[in-house]
């Protein structure tokens, strides 16, 4: 743990002067979110989530083209597996925001300047819910879209949302969630797949087959 620790002080002291001074740049790419609680459900089975569920969730970026900081991101990704003390949507429905703990994997392919531009980039996108860091992993980050589906895999993390769902509005289904971050296009998916294996988290959780997830674009 300590070494983590160091590793996350050591990042946010490298990346303070690489942000400094210059502009945050811009770019284009796919966004894709889960979370363990539903976004788009009846009154009924939000109350009994609302307080115990949705603490968890894994966001996940693909860079198409852009620059953050002054560094080239062109085709890159970066995950984020997030833990919170409540639920993390809970400021939306008029609670606080809640405290929270991320583990990030890095496109191994990223050289380090563009690893620290990848963490600072999901940080600023997450509006702060990708902050507090414990664990950053380099690892195979594969990203992938068709017609059917968004799927991510990145060694301790999974996801894979369907992007055709029934939103049924029958018994007061609504949607209570927006995306964690910011997103130029996003649509309520359905969450395949959903899980995260690592340690540094104290949770690990795998939580499918629910109307849990978001997919879209994004652009700064």
């Amino acid at each position: 743990m300590k070494q983590i620790a160091l590793v996350v002080t050591l990042l946010g002291l490298a990346a303070a002067p690489m942000l400094a001074g210059s502009s945050k740049g811009s770019g284009t790419g796919l966004y894709a979110e889960a979370r363990t609680a539903e976004v788009f459900a009846g009154g009924c089975i939000m109350n009994s989530e609302a307080g115990t569920a949705g603490r968890q969730a894994v966001l996940a970026w693909k860079v198409g083209r852009g620059s953050f900081g002054g560094i080239t991101l062109d085709d890159l990704s970066v995950v984020a597996a997030v833990a919170g003390n409540s639920n993390l949507g809970l400021q939306e429905i008029g609670g606080n925001r809640p405290d929270t703990r991320a583990a990030i994997y890095v496109d191994q392919r990223a050289t380090p300047a563009q690893r620290l531009a990848l963490v600072a980039m999901a940080n600023e996108l997450s509006h702060g819910v990708v902050s507090t860091v414990m664990d950053i992993v380099p690892t195979d980050i594969q990203f992938t879209e068709n017609s059917e589906a968004v799927t991510v895999n990145a060694g301790q993390v999974a996801l894979s949302v369907n992007k055709h769902i029934d939103h049924d509005v029958s018994c007061g289904a609504m949607q209570w969630f927006h995306p964690l971050a910011s997103t130029s296009t996003a649509t309520i998916g359905y969450a395949a797949q959903h899980k995260f294996t690592g340690t540094s988290l104290g949770t690990r959780w795998s939580d499918p087959n629910k109307k849990s997830a978001f997919f879209g674009t994004f652009s700064y």
